[in-house]
């Protein structure tokens, strides 16, 4: 096991694109960091450098005590999965999780045990003398996290390895690989561009954008005290509510929308910082599951009204529902309980649980604490 710290780490390109700016956070001994962002963040470039499949172009990383900038892959004491599995089509599992072992001149009685005790951490004992042609996708997850796993490095590296699954299969392996961790107790470091995964999965998240860290916290903390716009929008499905306008004074705080159909007080929390702001834009941001049917909220919430709106796409998914409401601000969507509800067409009522508002600042998008 090992620490992995990166320093200012900076990837650029030949051509001047910079892919990483300045990665700047440590993965502490044991931990089971994820990162996570859109398509072009620069999420596998901070690992594929982590690795040393990427060279460095700035900044220093260590992993454990020792630099390993100018370090071979091979003698960095990692392993990696990756996305596509990597497996030899021609070898049988057996062989497949042995070979790096072979490789590194290990004797066979040695080999023999890993990839037996590894065989049974991962429920394959029974699949080692198959060829991979003749296993199904997840099983060949498994077969590419046992042949890391034999290797008993100091750091697991995981390239978006659930994406050629489907759903259901997604679900189970994500599990199976938190599980893992805790058996192993092994530094591991997971990207991925789905932040269910990472919110299940991780427990430290770096949100990226465009080469740069929005965020570095917990998964609670990145839902409910998100740094910026951009992680409050990215973290949770369906994702946040965004709603431009302005702060007022009207005997209290309100925040009025820009064609005025939303009209609320700002919640207690917020009332001393958004003090600054009287006049100013700012975006409201609110989550789907803080709004509520009119006629169903509970008396004792710190709730406004919002309405009456048009009730444009009703979705049952069976223990919740989504609704889909407009109006000149545009579409709110509410993650509500299974309930009756008018004719998609008719006017809804809403409330919002004042006590979950969120507040950005529009020039910065930077959260208003």
């Amino acid at each position: 096991m090992a620490r992995v710290e990166l320093q200012e780490i900076k990837k650029q390109y030949e051509n001047g694109y910079v892919a990483v700016h300045g990665a700047n956070f440590t993965i502490e001994d044991g931990e089971f960091m994820v990162l996570v962002g859109p398509s072009g963040c620069g999420k596998s470039t901070t690992l594929r450098m982590i690795a040393g499949l990427e060279t460095i172009s700035s900044g220093t990383l260590r992993i454990g005590n020792t630099v390993v900038n100018d370090i071979a892959p091979k003698d960095r004491d990692i392993a990696m999965v990756f996305q596509n599995y990597a497996l030899y089509p021609h070898m049988t599992v057996y062989e497949n999780m042995a070979f790096g072992l072979k490789l590194r001149k290990f004797d066979k009685t040695e080999i023999h045990e890993r990839v037996h005790n590894a065989a049974k951490i991962l429920g394959i004992e029974s699949m080692l003398d198959r060829k991979p042609k003749e296993l199904s996708g997840g099983q060949r997850q498994r077969v590419a996290v046992g042949r890391a796993i034999v290797r008993k490095p100091k750091v697991f590296l995981f390239d978006e390895p659930l994406s050629n699954l489907d759903a259901k299969l997604r679900v189970q392996m994500r599990a199976e690989i938190s599980k893992l961790h805790r058996q192993l107790g092994t530094t591991m470091v997971y990207v991925t561009h789905d932040q269910v995964e990472a919110m299940t999965m991780g427990s430290r998240i770096v949100v990226m954008k465009d080469g740069h860290i929005m965020q570095l916290d917990t998964p609670l903390n990145l839902y409910n005290k998100p740094a910026n716009k951009f992680v409050a929008g990215f973290i949770g499905s369906p994702a946040m509510n965004f709603i431009s306008g302005t702060v007022e004074r009207e005997g209290v705080l309100v925040f009025r929308s820009e064609q005025s159909t939303i009209h609320l007080p700002v919640g207690r929390t917020h009332e001393s910082a958004l003090g600054a702001y009287i006049g100013k834009s700012v975006t409201l941001g609110i989550r789907p599951e803080d709004i509520y049917v009119a006629d169903r909220v509970l008396t004792e919430n710190e709730t406004a009204p919002v309405g009456p709106l048009t009730l444009d796409v009703v979705e049952p998914m069976g223990n919740e529902t989504f609704i889909y409401a407009g109006s000149k601000d545009g579409a709110l969507v509410a993650r509500i309980d299974p309930q009756e509800l008018p004719d998609v067409g008719s006017g809804i009522n809403l409330v919002f649980d004042l006590t979950k508002q969120h507040f950005f600042d529009n020039a910065t998008e930077l959260a208003i604490r």
